[in-house]
């Protein structure tokens, strides 16, 4: 979604309920100045790709120590 910055200043509150499902970029002069988004968002979608990388027969004890004796 693309809001201008006086949308943006004008219905805050309304933006900021949005910016929890989808990301808004805010304009000034036709130009894109800004973003706003969900700060979980980043922490969820690289959650989401690391499912199926672990074998799922090894626990988590496991593989810590299988990476600390790899240092």
């Amino acid at each position: 979604m693309s809001i201008t910055a006086t949308e943006l200043k004008n219905n805050l509150g309304k933006y900021l309920k949005r910016a929890a499902d989808e990301d808004i970029y805010i304009k000034r002069n036709g130009k894109i100045i800004a973003k706003l988004c969900n700060a979980n968002q980043d922490r969820i979608e690289i959650a989401k790709s690391l499912f199926g990388i672990l074998p799922a027969d090894l626990t988590l004890d496991e593989t810590k120590e299988e990476r600390l004796s790899e240092l």
